[in-house]
């Protein structure tokens, strides 16, 4: 088992604090690299049903033990409706080869389909045995409050864009108070915060690469990091963040650096029609 450390779900289960992100990754990409993740230490595994590479991720962890795996998928906003969502579900759990999901989440919220609909189908797969673990991404303060109120399962995490560039401090405060497990998605804005030049001197000061500084500060948050790399030298690196740590001048600095600039907000009708990020 992995020497990752974790956080306590809500419902029980532990959610290793580093995971290897999925997005953009093609079929042939995820052949290529997850194996040396999973080969390194990594026992987190991000995907959706939007990244269309469900499939080549099943055949990658065929190999591997599955109960040594925290595997996490995510139903496009279109699928949303009750039938709709159970059938995307039974779609991803065949592609990835596996009969349960440790978490599901609904990937954009869907003004345009209820939210009560939604999590009655989430609550029946999780009544079956289907997806252990309940949540969402891509979430408001506001639209959590409301999912909150009318769910009978436990809402544990939140996906969000949050990196140094992009601190929703008010959505962190709020999640952690009702122990939400916030996992940052571009956790290095695509890659735009590694030439921000504090990042870079604190980095140097550290001996470190600009990725782990931007992801050992959010880590220091209690922040759920999800990186992607095809680099070998840098999937390795962006999970070595625990021999080391940022003093309380360096987190204030990155602190600092927060300009509300996201990297991956898209508009209202492409939420709704299901364009992934």
């Amino acid at each position: 088992m992995s020497s990752i450390p974790s956080r306590t779900l809500a419902a029980g289960d532990t959610l290793p604090i580093v995971g290897f992100g999925t997005w953009d990754l093609s079929e042939a990409d995820v052949h290529d690299v997850l194996p040396t993740a999973l080969d390194n230490g990594y026992t987190h595994v991000d995907t959706a049903e939007g990244y269309q590479n469900e499939e080549a991720i099943g055949e990658v962890i065929a190999e591997y033990e599955r109960d040594d795996l925290f595997l996490t998928s995510k139903v496009l906003p279109s699928h949303l409706h009750y039938e709709s969502l159970l059938d995307a579900l039974a779609r991803s759990l065949e592609r990835l080869g596996t009969e349960y999901l440790d978490l599901y989440l609904i990937h954009w919220p869907n003004p345009a389909i209820s939210i009560r609909n939604t999590l009655r189908a989430l609550e029946r797969a999780h009544e079956q045995g289907l997806i252990r673990n309940v949540g969402v991404s891509n979430f408001s303060r506001y639209q959590l409050q409301f999912a909150r109120r009318i769910a009978n399962v436990p809402i544990v995490a939140n996906q969000i864009e949050f990196h140094p560039w992009y601190v929703r401090q008010d959505l962190l405060d709020y999640c952690q108070e009702h122990d939400i497990v916030v996992e940052a998605a571009a956790p290095l804005a695509r890659t735009t915060v590694l030439e921000d030049p504090v990042i870079r001197e604190i980095a140097d000061s550290h001996d470190v690469m600009p990725a782990q500084v931007a992801l050992r500060w959010a880590v220091e948050k209690d922040v759920v990091v999800l990186p992607k790399s095809t680099n070998p030298d840098h999937i390795r690196a962006n999970l070595d963040l625990f021999d080391w740590s940022l003093d309380t001048e360096d987190m204030e600095r990155i602190d600092q650096l927060d300009r509300q600039e996201n990297v991956y907000m898209i508009d209202l009708d492409d939420e709704v029609y299901g364009v992934p990020a």
